[in-house]
């Protein structure tokens, strides 16, 4: 039932993001704006169906290992993805010093994890067993597609509410918009796009959590590990370089330096409500 509900949620939501693009597209340029807009979304999700993967990883500056270069995080994602009944993934490091993970891949015949070098130094084995298992199970619930889906859509959005700096609003042509509108549009309909972005990052963090406890059999060490990783991502929070920051909703944790507006377009759920929530999985189990 949880996951019948989440879906509906996030394909209302990616529905109600894809009608936003052809409102603005056919509002700013009628017809033909409307046949823009189509295919820029088309052009938009191809892209991110084929490449999202590629993008993150080169964001991140991650390289693959192999299983002599990393022996006891293969031998963790092997026993993970064994226990799932799923393909191994590829495994690669990130040698930033923020501690993060991220699964990245449009279904796990195509998926890759990612660990950077910091979360290797700051997390137990069985604390990492926990992180892994949670990002595999962004794989199998499809999770990657959607949120580079949803992200692609939110770009359209930003970039074809942009176009309206450069239109010729407030001539003499009774036709056109009026400037006003023009202006709520270029900062809404940006707003409106990375909310319903945000809603669909946030609920799928919840779902991979329990399901990546689940998957571990041990949501206390998920919990702790989360912790750890919040602690360590505001001590070294990572630059606000755009190619990093359409990337922050894949991470386990969010990346990048927050405060006041930021708190609202954060790509996750606050990190005590996860752990929170993973305590309280973790009573039920022993009752």
């Amino acid at each position: 039932m949880r996951r019948f509900r989440n879906g509906l949620k996030t394909a209302v939501l990616l529905g109600l993001l894809t009608a936003l693009i052809l409102t603005v597209g056919y509002w700013l340029g009628g017809a033909p704006g409307l046949v823009i807009a189509t295919v820029l979304s088309l052009a938009m999700n191809a892209g991110s169906y084929f490449w999202s993967d590629k993008l993150a990883l080169r964001a991140m500056g991650a390289r693959p290992v192999s299983p002599a270069q990393a022996p006891e995080l293969y031998a963790i994602v092997h026993e993970l993805a064994s226990a799932g009944g799923r393909p191994m993934p590829r495994l690669y490091v990130s040698p930033v010093a923020q501690p993060n993970a991220f699964a990245t891949g449009r279904d796990p015949e195509h998926a890759a994890v990612a660990v950077t070098e910091g979360i290797l130094r700051l997390l137990s084995p069985r604390e990492l067993r926990a992180v892994l298992a949670h990002e595999l199970s962004h794989v199998y619930n499809r999770d990657i597609l959607i949120s580079s889906v949803a992200a692609a859509l939110a770009g359209i959005v930003t970039a074809v509410a942009n176009l309206a700096l450069f239109l010729p609003f407030g001539s003499d042509d009774d036709d056109a918009p009026n400037p006003l509108a023009a202006l709520l549009m270029v900062f809404l309909a940006p707003l409106a796009a990375g909310l319903i972005q945000l809603a669909v990052s946030r609920s799928r963090e919840y779902e991979a959590d329990a399901d990546g406890a689940q998957l571990s059999g041990d949501p206390l060490a998920l919990a702790s590990a989360l912790a750890k990783i919040e602690r360590g991502a505001r001590a070294l929070p990572l630059p606000a370089d755009p190619a990093i920051a359409s990337k922050a909703h894949l991470m386990i944790a969010n990346p990048l330096a927050g405060g006041g507006m930021a708190n609202l377009l954060r790509t996750h759920p606050p990190t005590v409500d996860r752990i929170r929530r993973l305590q309280a999985m973790a009573g039920a189990a022993v009752r």
